[in-house]
């Protein structure tokens, strides 16, 4: 029998972590298959798209920067869950046999699961701001819905954080999310109880933390969607506030585990692939 084929798109990718999860939970499940990198630029992301049955791919996950563009092209090409059509996002597609694609979204999941367990928060009723408007900010924010008092979204292009409000007001009340500029971030993060970084910055050990930390008020908690490094500097000097902060590594965990459910149909072995993580992290 062939080995199954499945892997993550985006550009830049190599610093995933998803591999070492995925094979482990498909190794401790007895499964023959293999996950891989595709490190696609968003130029040829249609040709990647319309390429994985041809290559035998049974299913993967979608990262920076195509989850937007990856849901334009499946509307088209494919099928689409509820939850990934209201997210306005996909990060995980099962391909049937015949190479149809199935499209879904199990960030806003995961990530919500991670802030009630991991960041003990619950967001009902409280205002949160979140910093970046792309793909996994898009599906948080959808996900979370009308269940804040308050939303808002701050991105260096204006113009991302103006479509993910459109989106949001197809479904939920205009007066929940509100959109700030870069420059007036002060009252509303002042007026937050959590604060969520979906942007990139962070990725890199150089990089600097993407929010003015003296603009963040006592006990508001930070969750910053970035993974491949035990702590960012966010984190770092978050929890030197004495702020209660955590990086996105069980967002991580908690999505990649529905997405192998997905795929597979079997219960994610969470256990073993967090071990793999904490391993591949050395925490």
């Amino acid at each position: 029998m062939t080995k199954l084929k499945y892997g993550l798109i985006g550009h830049p990718v190599r610093h995933s972590l998803s591999p070492a999860m995925q094979n482990a939970a498909f190794k401790a499940c007895g499964i023959d298959a293999e996950y891989s990198i595709f490190d696609v630029e968003p130029a040829k992301l249609d040709d990647f798209l319309s390429g994985v049955g041809a290559n035998k791919i049974s299913g993967f996950n979608v990262t920076i920067p195509h989850k937007v563009k990856a849901i334009e092209y499946i509307k088209k090409n494919g099928t689409l869950d509820q939850t990934a059509l209201k997210l306005g996002a996909v990060n995980t597609v099962k391909v049937s046999s015949d190479g149809w694609l199935c499209g879904y979204n199990t960030d806003g999941a995961g990530f919500y699961r991670s802030l009630v367990e991991d960041l003990r928060f619950e967001p009902e009723g409280k205002s949160v701001f979140m910093l970046g408007a792309g793909g996994a900010s898009r599906a948080i924010v959808m996900y979370l819905g009308s269940s804040p008092g308050k939303i808002y979204v701050s991105d260096v292009n204006h113009e991302r954080s103006l479509e993910i409000k459109k989106h949001y007001e197809k479904y939920y009340s205009h007066k929940k999310l509100i959109v700030v500029s870069p420059r007036a971030m002060k009252d509303a993060l002042q007026d937050s109880d959590l604060l969520i970084n979906a942007t990139p910055i962070g990725m890199k050990e150089s990089d600097p933390s993407p929010v003015d930390m003296g603009l963040l008020r006592p006990g508001i908690r930070v969750y910053d969607l970035v993974y491949n490094r035990p702590a960012t500097r966010l984190v770092k000097e978050a929890n030197a506030m004495k702020l209660h902060a955590v990086t996105g590594i069980g967002m991580l965990l908690r999505q990649g585990a529905i997405a192998f459910e997905i795929w597979t149909g079997k219960k994610a072995p969470m256990a073993v692939m967090k071990k793999a993580l904490k391993d591949a992290l050395k925490i």
